[in-house]
Parts: structure tokens; sequence; C-alpha cells
């Protein structure tokens, strides 16, 4: 996120009235509801994550322990076993 300068951009009468509530402070103005994306539209990461959870479940199935997998997933034993209670759900 980048910052943008409010004389910029604004009417000076908007930004009369903004200073009236925030006066030199930063302002963190928030998306409008039907321009929000949701995580992982802009990348693989979403992908990814689903992939490596199938991944995990599988190898639960096979016999690994969940401090095995937690070892070689890098991830907590909370976190497996989390991913566990979710792929047995899906």
């Amino acid at each position: 996120m980048s910052y943008r300068k409010a004389t910029d951009i604004l009417p000076i009468e908007i930004l009369q009235v903004i200073q009236e509530y925030v006066d030199g402070d930063y302002l963190y103005i928030p998306k409008k509801k039907e321009n929000i994306k949701e995580w992982g539209t802009n990348t693989k990461t979403k992908e990814y994550t689903m992939q490596r959870n199938k991944e995990i479940f599988e190898k639960y199935v096979q016999g690994y322990s969940t401090i095995q997998l937690a070892t070689l997933y890098y991830l907590s034993h909370k976190t497996i076993q989390r991913i566990i209670r979710q792929q047995r759900s899906a």
C-alpha cells in the first residue's frame, strides 16, 4: 500500500472537513465492499496451500504421524491437526 497526498486528490472543501476530525495524522480509507478481493485471488498462494494440505492429509492417511508432518512441512503440530480435521470434513 502506498500513501498519496490528500491535497493532490481531494477537493479543498472535503479536505477541510476531514481535518476537523483528523489533523495531520494518517488515515486509512478502506475499499468499498464490492471492490474487495478474496484472499489469494491475485497469486497462486491459495492453490499452493490447498495442494499442500491435500498432500499432508494423504501422508497422514499413509501413516505419517502429525509430529513427522509438522517437521516435514515446517508447521506447528496444532496446524497439522487443524489441516487434517479440515481435510476429513471436506
